[in-house]
């Protein structure tokens, strides 16, 4: 058995865009949440999302069957099926540069000389010569193209694209290929061209890629998706919305484009134009020099990358889902049946989070932050017993004051209740609201309480300003400090150097000076309302 082994990556992010000439992008479904700013706080926005297509064939198993299939155990001499006397082709798999293994089918196309993957003569004809290829990827896949299979050698005149939805447990025909489809499979011939919406889930037998023959022209062999998808997006697929629709409300239509495994059932290789020489079989084989196929991992609208890790493809899985396709809610989050994205309504679809469990008597989810729990008879419920990482609730479901909810962390993270911090001397408490926004004492702002408002210098907390140079100034020569008080020269004294101090000693001092600046602005005003209330000013 040969086996390509996977990419040589711990974990690989599935994220490429496709080109012009490929299938479109399928925009509007690369976002599974964003954040959403409201006056109360952060919350998220869910939207359906699935990641971009990559070619495919980098990630997968391929296994033959028999195993023997391929050439070269036996070195042996073959011919071209144009020319049987030209036998100059020698396949041997002792010797790199003359073995054609299995994963030459997917190494890179235009490399001089060409590289395939070849089998063994019909040597033991007229029994027949039948290979069955395999391609696996361990989880479910999403076709978006057409499968391109390009042969070396000419097409094989009857052949079977099969696929398993259950990692090959079991199989279903994908479509038929034959020279002739009434003798080989006993159905009529069928183009994708003839299929129409209400058919496209037929499985039909081709002969557009089998009939005839025409050496090194006509050498590569498809199953049409893009006709299909063409049948609902129109011919250049401008009308996504149209396909978006009918792939979540026709029954079983993106299930035709899922799959876990493809096989390729060869079942008759190219004879030429001329029957089948018994005297030189060796000119009749299969050949592949590449397999073209592009999808994305099916993550059921729950992820928007795909991951290679230890060797297996999984979806990095949002909206409270986990397993390989998100196919199912995380524990403590099956408050309902689990369901897959929609794409409706465009353009966001809907992404049906899983919502935490519901309160059942005898059951209780404490988001991990618990593995204790107590039931209450009189709330005929059960209760979180010693809440971890800085939560509380019924079901840890809060934070402890002192604590507000990271709004990028899901309930279930050990890090979801971040400190407020706010400032004890700036703040009223060490609480905070849900945003982390703490409470604070007159003259403070700031989401801590750190800072000080204008008219006021912090000094183990907001204080009132006393002067500042500017408005509220000292007099008399007095200097600012701090804003918190002036200094004041000798000899004036008082909050803003506004009193004459006494002279030391002096008995009964009392400031009188008329110099003193407070006591003449008084002086001043109560002679002015002794001249009004004499009446020797009329007002």
């Amino acid at each position: 058995m040969s086996v390509l082994s996977l990419l040589p990556l711990q974990a690989l992010w599935v994220s490429l865009s496709l080109t012009a000439q490929h299938f479109p992008s399928w925009g509007h479904y690369d976002l599974c949440k964003t954040q959403v700013h409201w006056d109360q706080g952060v919350s998220w926005d869910y939207m359906a999302c699935q990641p971009e297509a990559a070619l495919l064939t980098r990630f997968l198993k391929i296994r033959l069957d028999p195993p023997n299939s391929t050439c070269g155990e036996t070195p042996e001499m073959y011919c071209t099926l144009e020319n049987p006397y030209m036998c100059n082709n020698e396949c041997d798999a002792r010797t790199p540069e003359l073995a054609h293994p299995p994963e030459l089918m997917l190494d890179d196309e235009g490399r001089v000389p060409n590289t395939f993957w070849q089998s063994v003569s019909w040597r033991r004809f007229p029994d027949p010569l039948l290979v069955n290829i395999t391609l696996s990827w361990g989880k479910s896949i999403e076709l978006t193209e057409d499968i391109v299979i390009t042969f070396e050698s000419g097409r094989p005149e009857q052949m079977i694209l099969e696929k398993s939805l259950d990692n090959g447990q079991t199989w279903q025909p994908y479509q038929f290929y034959a020279a002739d489809c009434l003798n080989s499979f006993g159905m009529e011939p069928r183009s994708a061209s003839d299929l129409r919406p209400a058919s496209v889930l037929d499985i039909i037998c081709t002969e557009e890629y089998s009939r005839g023959y025409v050496w090194k022209q006509e050498n590569t062999v498809r199953f049409e998706i893009q006709e299909r998808f063409a049948l609902f997006g129109g011919p250049l697929l401008r009308d996504m919305a149209s396909l978006y629709g009918r792939l979540d409300t026709t029954k079983d239509l993106r299930d035709f484009f899922t799959l876990t495994d493809l096989r390729l059932r060869l079942l008759r290789p190219a004879t030429g134009p001329t029957r089948v020489d018994p005297l030189n079989l060796s000119k009749y084989f299969y050949a592949i020099s590449n397999l073209d196929i592009r999808g994305r991992c099916r993550c059921n609208l729950h992820a928007n990358n795909c991951i290679l890790e230890n060797g297996k493809l999984t979806c990095a899985c949002e909206h409270n889902t986990t397993g390989l396709d998100c196919e199912r809610c995380k524990k403590g989050f099956q408050g309902r049946p689990w369901r897959a994205g929609s794409y409706l309504p465009i353009p966001k679809g809907t992404a049906n989070v899983c919502h935490p469990d519901t309160n059942t008597s005898g059951h209780c989810q404490c988001f991990g932050h618990s593995n204790r729990c107590s039931y209450l008879d009189l709330l005929s419920t059960a209760v979180c017993v010693n809440c971890k990482h800085n939560t509380r609730g019924r079901h840890c479901q809060l934070c402890r004051l002192g604590y507000h909810r990271n709004p990028s962390a899901q309930l279930d993270h050990h890090n979801v209740c971040l400190d407020c911090k706010c400032n004890p001397d700036g703040s009223l408490h060490h609480r905070c609201n849900d945003t982390g926004y703490c409470d604070c004492k007159a003259g403070a702002t700031g989401p801590k309480c750190d800072r000080c408002l204008p008219g006021y210098y912090w000094h183990k907390g907001c204080q009132v300003s006393v002067c500042d140079n500017l408005l509220s100034r000292c007099e008399n020569g007095g200097v600012c400090e701090d804003n918190g008080r002036c200094l004041c020269p000798t000899p004036y004294t008082g909050l803003l150097c506004e009193k004459v101090q006494c002279r030391k000693g002096a008995a009964g001092c009392v400031s009188q000076s008329p110099q003193d600046p407070t006591l003449h602005r008084m002086l001043l005003s109560l002679t002015a309302l002794l001249i009004i209330a004499n009446g020797h000013i009329s007002l």
